[in-house]
């Protein structure tokens, strides 16, 4: 069986270069090519590959940043790729498989190849050191904003997608509500709303045992029951 790959590479050419080889291994099958981090994790969510041959120097968002972005269970092994030695460092510090100078070596690439074999094989899990999301990008027609967490009121999320909310807009992501729990201090206060605890004005408690929170932007989220305990705790109230 065939390893299952993702190509993420802003270069055009390195992309089709590396395909070529990796077909050339008659190992590896090229699921797809992504030329940005967006795209990438788009790839990863609806195709589930065994690993992801990734640049880390792409526009907008780099590499690094765009592991913090994917859901813990859906991270599939990581081979870097960049044109600078002193990346290569950053890369092993991270725990990632394996890395490769561009232009990519054909004998190079087999060993890694081997080595992402016997560890597919034996089910060896991967252990990233993955820092903590400080940025959630939302892409507009020709752009790509980044907001940093620490500026958002809340998230929630609807039949529509993921949306967050500062004091005046609201932004659309392409990063799951999940990833936003598991990546950044935001807390759950309902199955379909994240709140950042340092924008909370008021808890406003209910009958049913359930409450809303008011933002410092006035914003008015629910807490279901489930959550109102944990939040509770979180506050010290």
């Amino acid at each position: 069986m065939k390893i299952k790959a993702i190509i993420i590479e802003d270069e055009i050419n390195a992309r089709r270069e590396l395909e070529y080889l990796l077909d050339e291994t008659n190992k590896v099958e090229v699921l797809q090519k992504c030329a940005n981090a967006l795209d990438g994790i788009k790839a990863i969510n609806n195709l589930h590959p065994d690993v992801i041959f990734l640049d880390i120097q792409l526009p907008e968002i780099s590499g690094f940043e765009m592991l913090s972005m994917i859901e813990n269970t859906r991270l599939p092994r990581v081979v870097f790729v960049t044109a600078y030695d002193e990346f290569a460092i950053e890369a092993f510090e991270n725990d990632a498989i394996d890395y490769l100078l561009k232009p990519v070596e054909k004998e190079r690439l087999y060993k890694t190849i081997e080595k992402l074999n016997k560890l597919i094989v034996g089910k060896t899990p991967q252990k990233l050191n993955i820092a903590p999301l400080k940025r959630i990008p939302s892409a507009g027609a020709n752009k790509v904003k980044m907001v940093d967490v620490d500026t958002i009121q809340y998230v929630h999320s609807d039949e529509t997608g993921v949306f967050f909310i500062d004091c005046d807009k609201k932004h659309f992501t392409e990063l799951t509500l999940k990833v936003l729990e598991e990546k950044t201090n935001l807390f759950r206060c309902h199955k379909q709303y994240l709140v950042n605890l340092d924008k909370i004005d008021e808890v406003l408690f209910e009958e049913n045992s359930a409450a809303k929170i008011q933002t410092s932007c006035k914003h008015l989220i629910p807490v279901s029951r489930h959550y109102l305990k944990e939040l509770k705790e979180h506050l010290g109230i």
